[in-house]
């Protein structure tokens, strides 16, 4: 059984978790915890998301040996129109580019990118250049990619897609977030 354990790790998967439904970003954090089990380096780079602090974050840096967290967006594009779509636009550019270092630097078994593809949905970061990373990745590396909308084209390179779909959620009654649940 070690054997093929071993074989298996060999190759990387990429991973998305979309859709509407709750749970995306939390079934990466879940994939996290579980490689952090095994030892392995991970990095997290949120997009999109502003700077509040989250259960997640510090969760994660109790596992700061392990897991390098970076909250790398100014928040979401449509729940601040104060900031200028050109700023969100800029701060994606950068994420991207931090994210392209990670990727090649070839030092994580696990990288997780945050709300890539609500970067993408919104325009923020061409599809074509995520699906270049995807390809160029190290071959061990597994990848994970969250938020809603994920292009199609990135579905279609992926090896494990997931699409949440909403049945039944506390904000249909008007309810908002939930400290340890939501965030």
């Amino acid at each position: 059984m070690t054997l093929f354990l071993d074989q298996m790790s060999e190759r990387g998967l990429v991973i998305v978790y979309t859709g509407d439904g709750k749970g995306k970003s939390t079934a990466a954090f879940g994939m996290a915890l579980r490689a952090a089990g095994y030892g392995w380096r991970i990095a997290i780079l949120q997009f999109i998301k502003g700077n509040f602090r989250t259960g997640e974050e510090k969760a994660f840096q109790r596992f700061s040996d392990l897991v390098e967290f970076r909250k790398l967006g100014i928040g979401f594009v449509t729940w601040h129109p104060k900031r200028p779509y050109t700023e969100h636009k800029e701060a994606a550019v950068k994420a991207f580019e931090q994210a392209q270092e990670y990727i090649v630097s070839d030092r994580y078994h696990m990288i997780i990118l945050d709300e890539i593809n609500n970067a993408t949905r919104f325009g923020l970061i061409p599809v074509s250049d995520v699906i270049s990373l995807i390809r160029e990745k190290p071959k061990r590396l597994n990848l994970i990619l969250t938020g809603r909308g994920a292009d199609p084209k990135v579905c279609d390179v992926a090896d494990l897609v997931t699409d949440m779909r909403p049945l039944k959620h506390p904000f249909d009654k008007g309810e908002w977030a939930h400290a340890g649940i939501d965030y």
